[in-house]
């Protein structure tokens, strides 16, 4: 495989690295995309996406549907881009969706999406199964939080970028199969999930697009406890709160939403107020988004 994300491929990541890094956007406002329908993009509207990302794996739309709770809104977005192998995880709506919203009720209640707290850096799914690795994102805004519940977003490519060109040896070390182990989760009719172990970084077997598990949490994550591995996370942990140009920060408004290879993100604490209630729905995929692979010239 000549993927440039393969360590012994250098002459292949430079020349990767050189296109990546042209003119890549340092501002959220060059990866927002003004679009009337998602339901119904125009060709140019099409390809405006696509082609930011392909260069940041993300881009950021803002269309004119506002509060319109239609969730064919993100559905046949995503469609349009390949997105169609929905992971229906356990709280999931019954259409594979998820309602994102303060819930104070089970089975919801004490997971931390569906409350107003802050959620660290992490890319989703990253206790899946190895075989159900989360490739493809959406989030669509229907309603935002009285203040407060700001994403901050990092292109994967970019944070591998950063941490091989300071020390190989880290993405030798986060590309180990035990590098990243996530507990089982223990429910009260007992194990829900078992022991998922596995890379931070990783491969597409077929077309050598670099994948990305990781969680900023403490509690629910076991890091390889060896020298090479921890260095490399601390190294990771120190970019992610830093102020690199590379990292943009928004704030989902009605109608606005963001759809991405599982870049990269968080979100900070929010409040709702009696007339503001925040609703997002997001959308997980097995699927990368259409055209935008290595392989095929993309992610440039």
């Amino acid at each position: 495989m000549q993927s440039p994300f393969l360590l012994e491929n250098e002459s292949a990541y430079q020349a990767w690295r050189s296109r990546k890094l042209e003119s890549y956007p340092t501002r959220v406002e060059q990866i927002l995309v003004e679009i009337n329908d998602p339901r119904s993009l125009t060709q140019a509207e099409y390809q405006a996406i696509l082609h930011i990302c392909q260069k940041t794996n993300m881009a950021v739309y803002a269309s004119k549907t506002g509060s319109d709770p239609d969730k064919n809104i993100p559905r046949l977005l995503g469609k349009r881009y390949g997105l169609e192998r929905l992971d229906c995880n356990m709280l999931a709506d019954n259409d594979g969706l998820t309602s994102l919203k303060v819930v104070e009720s089970a089975p919801r209640q004490g997971y931390i999406p569906y409350s107003n707290k802050p959620i660290k850096w992490h890319t989703d799914g990253y206790y899946n199964t190895l075989e159900r690795q989360i490739w493809g994102l959406q989030l669509h805004c229907v309603q935002s939080s009285a203040e407060g519940g700001e994403n901050a977003l990092l292109d994967h490519e970019i944070a591998y970028l950063l941490m091989r060109d300071e020390n190989p040896g880290f993405i030798r070390a986060l590309m180990r199969p035990d590098a990243m182990t996530i507990p089982a989760r223990v429910e009260e009719d007992g194990v829900a999930r078992p022991d998922a172990v596995g890379p931070v970084f990783s491969l597409g077997p077929d077309t050598g697009d670099l994948h990305m598990r990781y969680t900023a949490r403490t509690r629910s994550i076991a890091w390889k406890q060896d020298a090479a591995t921890l260095a490399a996370v601390a190294f990771l942990e120190k970019l992610l709160d830093s102020d690199l140009p590379y990292i943009y920060r928004s704030r989902l408004e009605p109608g606005m939403g963001l759809i991405c290879n599982n870049v990269l993100h968080d979100r900070a604490g929010f409040n709702d107020d009696e007339t503001h209630h925040r609703l997002l729905y997001r959308a997980r995929f097995f699927d990368r988004i259409a055209g935008t692979g290595v392989g095929e010239g993309h992610g440039l």
